[in-house]
């Protein structure tokens, strides 16, 4: 999965399209999703560049940090439930609540040691599209060597705006998931994938 990066925005078109997008936001009365994801994006940035975090012994706990403040920012039941399709349906309370915990194990670890690799990267906020209480925002990663287009979809829950996918130059990751789940459960069952995914939540999770 494509790494967060950097915080720099340029030229006055993009200024001004953010400048509208949270005027839009607030006339909503929920914060612009451009702004939402932006703010995340700059904590995430501070955590990775900060010095004192970057010593050995502060590695565990600048992980957690970044897994915290991404947890802000994803909805991990909704992208669980995505994930998952069909088989989420019939299924109880306490195999939803393990799921979504083990997938948020997954997806936050991921996510969080592709961030840790950040060198510097540019983000451009490009686009921001609202329609029915979901909204896109769509980004590029810019460095010297490459660009990766990386795009929000969001979703209204509880007055704010939270990531349900991302889409990696054109990739979905939630259909990435959902294609991977879909073919262990074929092969074998729901709960060979459940053992796969408590597995590797263990690995992840071990000292």
């Amino acid at each position: 999965m494509a790494t967060i990066s950097s915080k720099k925005v340029g030229g006055l078109a993009v200024t001004l399209a953010l400048v509208c997008h949270v005027w839009i936001g607030f006339a909503l009365g929920v914060e612009a999703p451009t702004a939402v994801v932006k703010h995340t994006i700059d904590e995430v940035i501070r955590l990775v560049t900060d010095e004192t975090l970057k010593v050995p012994d502060q590695a565990s706990h600048r992980r957690q940090l970044l897994e915290e403040t991404i947890g802000t920012l994803f909805d991990f039941e909704e992208m669980a439930k995505r994930s998952l399709a069909a088989h989420w349906k019939g299924r109880g309370e306490d195999d939803h609540h393990e799921f979504v915990n083990l997938f948020r194990t997954l997806l936050a670890n991921t996510y969080a040691g592709k961030i840790e690799n950040y060198s510097g990267e540019t983000v451009n906020y490009l686009k921001e599209r609202l329609k029915d209480g979901y909204a896109e925002v769509q980004t590029k990663i810019v460095s010297p060597k490459t660009e990766i287009s990386l795009d929000y979809r969001l979703i209204v829950k509880d007055g704010t705006w939270h990531v349900y996918d991302v889409v990696v130059n054109g990739v979905s990751l939630v259909k990435n998931y959902r294609s991977q789940f879909e073919r262990i459960i074929h092969r074998s069952s729901y709960e060979d994938l459940v053992i796969t995914l408590r597995d590797k939540s263990n690995e992840i999770t071990a000292p």
